[in-house]
């Protein structure tokens, strides 16, 4: 009996034993990209299914990647901060996509305006008030300073005070990953935004469970101590959320 309860011990995944602390409720989100849509649909699931569960200290934390690909990046940016200025428990940490958007926006560079296009910004520039006979008209110099007087400055100051990571309870959760090895406390933003390989195929355990999102996979990909939620919404139209309570995790999908 002490053999078999030892070995069923050993065998625990770091990711079964992870909990949050009592009473909090927190619901993290994937990628968005430009999915206004699905956002709004989720945002309505996971309001019911946070009053199916009962009273909660309840937080919301999205992953980051809110803009780029999908249709409507301008107004995925707008329901994120009538979340926040509705008084809502809610974080946002910075992506990659966030990242090359903000330097976009704010350079004046063609260089960096035509990597910004090149990784999904076309959709995001029509989002906003642009057509796009306009936007064909403009080369990458007219383009970068277009942009300039395109994105309200609210828009900028709202991504620039999202975060690289957050720790809660046994849970830290980043937009692309850690570099395994490395302390929480020392991770660099650039990883945290940009690692993917060597993260992915880290087998070891972490100094967390890490949930993240920025790699793609068809459905929620749980191994080791990581979860990864970013089932490419702007392409599959699955948004997908992790909910954890305690030592309980479930997911939600539009």
């Amino acid at each position: 009996m002490l053999g078999r309860l030892f070995k069923k011990a050993a065998a625990a995944r770091p990711i079964d034993t992870a909990r949050v602390p009592d009473g909090m409720r927190v619901y993290a989100i994937g990628d968005v990209h430009g999915r206004a849509d699905l956002l709004h649909e989720l945002l309505l699931k996971i309001e019911d299914d946070s009053l199916a569960r009962g009273a909660a200290d309840t937080h919301i934390i999205f992953l980051g990647d809110l803009m780029d690909r999908g249709p409507d990046s301008a107004g995925v940016i707008e329901t994120a901060m009538a979340l926040r200025a509705a008084g809502r428990k809610v974080r946002f940490l910075m992506g990659n996509h966030e990242e090359v958007f903000l330097r976009a926006c704010r350079k004046n560079d063609a260089k960096i305006t035509r990597f910004f296009i090149r990784i999904g910004g076309e959709a995001t520039v029509l989002s906003y008030p642009i057509t796009r006979a306009e936007y064909m008209a403009l080369d990458m110099h007219e383009l970068s300073e277009r942009l300039r007087t395109l994105v309200p400055q609210s828009h900028l100051d709202f991504i620039d005070s999202f975060e690289d990571q957050i720790v809660i309870g046994d849970y830290a959760f980043v937009h692309a990953g850690i570099r395994p090895g490395v302390p929480l406390a020392e991770q660099k933003p650039s990883d945290l935004r940009w690692i993917r390989e060597e993260f992915v195929e880290h087998r070891g355990d972490l100094e967390k469970v890490v949930i993240y999102g920025h790699t793609i996979y068809d459905k929620v990909e749980e191994r080791g101590s990581r979860i990864g939620i970013d089932t490419g919404a702007y392409a599959s139209a699955e948004l997908t959320a992790i909910g954890l309570e305690g030592g309980e995790r479930w997911y939600l999908q539009t």
